[in-house]
């Protein structure tokens, strides 16, 4: 009895292993034979992104030859009979470097003139500065009693000389030439400076004026009007015969 029931059972585990086998074997070829259903998924997506991609880089291709196309293009003569300069920069320049804004401009003509100008006040200032010291070193030698310093005797005249009886006076001479020459140091420098401001105002006003159109029609009509002198004022006063001008522009 207890040999059968081992035979059973023997059977029985046999039976089983059998039948897991043949369960692995058949998922095994489903899992070859067919694809699952997140693989399709993925292959779609994919797809879709190639697609989507392929105008973008054709795009990007398309623009690379568009830009080469245009680098190789001949830039064109800039016409600089259109040009017209932009005053907030006239201004600078000509604040940075005196006579830039002219340049900038492109009225070189006026540069000979705001040159002309500082170097013509740059002489003045060093030619008055030296004689305003040369006359105020003679005004403290002709003051003081030491008989050595005598720079005073180069600005007399041939044959003068200063005894006590004119003391004073060549004193008041050397005193009212100091105190001119130091005038006309202190006026130059101020006219420099307005020379200065000058090219400044000059650069801005020429560069905004350049927008300005003139009309065609630019004339001058005189004609004889009446005046009517009755202002309120008057009554007894007539009116009288003028000329009227208008000027279009």
């Amino acid at each position: 009895m207890s040999v059968c029931i081992k035979r059973r059972f023997r059977s029985g585990i046999i039976v089983c292993i059998l039948f897991t086998a043949c369960c692995i074997s058949a998922g095994a070829r489903e899992r070859i034979g067919e694809p699952s259903v997140g693989s399709s998924d993925t292959i779609v997506k994919e797809k879709q992104t190639v697609e989507t991609l392929s105008p973008v880089l054709l795009t990007h291709a398309d623009s690379m030859s568009i830009s080469m196309k245009d680098s190789r293009e001949v830039r064109k003569p800039h016409d600089w009979t259109t040009w017209k300069p932009d005053p907030k920069r006239a201004l600078w320049l000509a604040l940075v470097l005196p006579g830039a804004g002219q340049i900038y401009n492109r009225k070189y003509w006026k540069l000979p003139i705001v040159y002309g100008g500082f170097v013509g006040c740059a002489y003045a200032i060093r030619w008055n500065n030296q004689m305003y010291h040369d006359y105020s070193q003679a005004y403290m030698d002709i003051m003081d009693d030491d008989p050595t310093t005598q720079s005073y005797n180069k600005f007399l005249h041939l044959g003068a000389t200063i005894t006590p009886s004119n003391m004073a006076q060549y004193q008041t001479v050397f005193k009212k030439r100091k105190d001119r020459y130091r005038r006309y140091r202190d006026l130059s420098i101020f006219t420099l400076i307005g020379v200065y401001a000058l090219s400044v105002i000059d650069a801005y006003v020429d560069a905004s004026l350049s927008e300005f159109d003139i009309s065609e029609d630019l004339s001058l009509r005189v004609e004889p009007t009446v005046i009517n002198a009755t202002d309120g004022r008057s009554l007894m006063r007539s009116n009288g015969i003028g000329i009227h001008c208008s000027l279009t522009f």
